[in-house]
């Protein structure tokens, strides 16, 4: 029963063997979209339709990423081919997913964005089809051997704890929107507790022929950019709210097309910029920095942008 994990591995990889990875590079490129391009849907939602949705989404994200780093950064489990050498990722997995493997990173990113964009919708068809982007992408942690099951199953269920946490407190806010300035204090220590959490405690240094199996160096700079993007989201928040309060263009064609152009800068921050900040500010600040220039970017630069050409306050 113990090592039914690892069979379960060993059967998709003989399957993806079988067809000659002919999915592989589909689910290679889920895994990513749903850590990073999906960002671009809630930052649409938040420009043009619905601002506190946006915000909800972004909120149950950066909540789902200070447990992920919690839990990970507790147990320190490490990969599956770690545990059993017969399991062998596809593609270039091996050389992505180098940190602690409980529970999925990736499966906890894009079950709040996937799910936290279900929750905004009225639209049964787009929620099933958001609602199944998630389990898929949790999958293809599995198919492509670089998650165990449990990993997938348990980054499934604090990713919808957190949106779970997320609706209460927007739930809250709603009835007592005059304590918003207590639920953001209370958010940022959150995030900013995880980040002394992590720093601070101490980690496994396991070597296999010389090389260490997980450096805890990376997985504290992972954890800068995750954690840490919680405090910023809500300093983002304060600002927006005590200070450029702009309302969504709406679903026409000037601001759809704002909205568009708004994702141009916003590719390059999400994909290009985490190199440069990082050898600007080094590995950790880095990483905190990116995650101020994608928040204030959303919620604050292309806001002002939006006033200013349609002059919507």
């Amino acid at each position: 029963m113990a090592n039914l994990d690892i069979t379960y591995l060993l059967w998709l990889q003989d399957l993806r063997n079988g067809m000659q990875d002919a999915w592989t590079p589909f689910f290679e490129w889920l895994s990513t979209f749903g850590t990073r391009g999906l960002l671009f849907f809630p930052a649409l939602l938040y420009w043009c339709i619905d601002k506190k949705k946006g915000l909800f989404v972004f909120y149950a994200l950066k909540i789902s990423h200070t447990i992920n780093s919690i839990v990970k950064l507790t147990v320190c489990a490490y990969r599956p081919w770690v545990r059993d050498p017969r399991v062998i990722p596809a593609g270039d997995s091996i050389t992505t997913a180098t940190g602690y493997s409980f529970p999925s990173g990736h499966t906890m990113m894009a079950t709040p964005l996937y799910g936290g964009l279900a929750c905004c919708t009225k639209s049964k068809i787009l929620r099933f089809v958001l609602i199944l982007a998630f389990l898929v992408t949790g999958f293809s942690r599995n198919y492509l051997g670089v998650h165990t099951p449990q990993d997938v199953v348990v980054g499934w269920v604090l990713g919808l704890l957190s949106i779970y946490i997320a609706a209460k407190v927007f739930e809250y806010l709603d009835k007592h929107p005059e304590k918003d300035i207590h639920v953001m204090i209370i958010s940022a220590l959150f995030g900013i507790l995880t980040l002394v959490y992590v720093s601070c405690k101490p980690y496994p240094m396991d070597y296999v022929d010389g090389k260490l199996l997980v450096d805890p160096v990376k997985m504290t700079v992972d954890a800068w950019g995750d954690s840490g993007g919680l405090p910023v989201l809500i300093l983002a928040w304060l600002i927006e709210s005590r200070f450029i309060k702009f309302t969504p263009t709406g679903l026409n064609f000037k601001g759809v097309v704002l909205g568009l152009i708004g994702l141009i800068p916003l590719y390059w921050i999400v994909y290009k910029f985490g190199g440069v900040s990082a050898n600007l500010f080094g590995p950790h600040m880095g990483k905190f920095v990116r995650q101020i220039a994608i928040f204030f970017y959303i919620m604050i630069v292309w806001p002002l942008v939006l006033k200013l050409f349609t002059g919507r306050k």
